[in-house]
């Protein structure tokens, strides 16, 4: 590849950076020219005082980086591939995903109390009607209050007495080397996470082809079945942020298995369906979970 300079965009988060650096690295394997790294403000990032569903979504965290992407002010953008909505924009691609980080959730919480220890009417904070509704389930008797903003800013307002616990996706915290704050993980099989989580997404301009053929080297194949197979879930039931849908895959032994769960739009009923089958069918097993879950529920997961 002879482009001397590429440069790639992402959030200015410091989570978000660091993803960045993690896909440079990748890239410099392949790549001997300058890289730099533009830090771009999204909408997502300027607005914390409501649900994202309330700004436009998790498509909020993209769009402007999206926007530089079309403009061809930066060539490549790094993205948490759960903040990515089901519908592709147009004359941009995502098919590069680097190594699944941990998909679970995780629990910090003051005192360092087990979610089955912590007292009731307990506050709970998190941004996610999934996450509130999985763990409504569990305990009903726990009050669940937004709570939005970076990780540090999260944790902090537990030891500011303003919640008893937070969730969190472990991914970050892994990314951030603040594991040791985890109090409790949930597996994945109980809390079933948003679709992608984990994931980092390279997304280029699919006319790009010295670019995507680069990208095209440093993609995790295993990783990329499974997040296309999630999101094909996603997409059959045209999910957003306000969707409160858990998907999960992983591989065993040349299977992919799948497992989904679906919540009303108040939460009171829970739809779920897992399945199997060789790896080559991937999308096809994402196609019949989505459907299923489609179907028994008759749209009572959108307003």
């Amino acid at each position: 590849m002879n482009k001397k300079k590429i440069i790639i965009g992402a959030r200015r988060s410091k989570l978000a950076v660091k993803y960045a650096e993690l896909a440079i690295r990748k890239i410099k394997k392949f790549y001997n020219g300058k890289i730099e790294l533009k830090k771009i403000v999204t909408k997502g990032d300027k607005i914390l005082n409501c649900r994202t569903s309330d700004i436009g979504g998790k498509g909020e965290f993209v769009k402007n980086i999206e926007k530089e992407l079309i403009t061809k002010k930066i060539d490549i953008a790094v993205h948490s591939l759960k903040d990515i909505p089901y519908k592709e924009t147009p004359g941009l691609i995502i098919k590069t995903f680097l190594k699944r980080n941990s998909p679970r959730e995780v629990l910090i919480s003051k005192n360092n109390l087990s979610f089955e220890k912590l007292k009731k009417n307990s506050i709970i904070g998190t941004s996610s009607f999934r996450r509130e509704y999985q763990l409504k389930m569990m305990r009903p008797d726990l009050k669940f209050k937004l709570i939005r903003g970076n990780i540090d800013s999260r944790i902090k307002k537990i030891y500011e007495k303003k919640y008893d616990a937070i969730v969190l996706a472990k991914a970050g915290l892994n990314t951030l080397k603040m594991t040791s704050l985890i109090t409790q993980e949930f597996d994945c099989n109980k809390i079933i996470p948003a679709a992608g989580q984990g994931i980092i997404s390279l997304q280029s301009r699919k006319n790009d082809n010295k670019i995507n053929k680069l990208l095209g080297k440093i993609n995790h194949k295993n990783t990329a079945i499974r997040a296309k197979t999630e999101r094909k879930v996603l997409k059959i039931l045209k999910g957003d942020c306000s969707t409160a849908v858990g998907i999960y895959s992983y591989i065993k032994k040349k299977k992919l298995f799948l497992i989904s769960e679906l919540f009303s739009v108040d939460g009171k009923f829970r739809y779920f369906y897992e399945h199997s089958d060789k790896v080559g069918k991937s999308l096809e097993i994402g196609s019949i979970v989505g459907n299923y879950l489609k179907k028994t529920s008759k749209g009572k997961y959108k307003n």
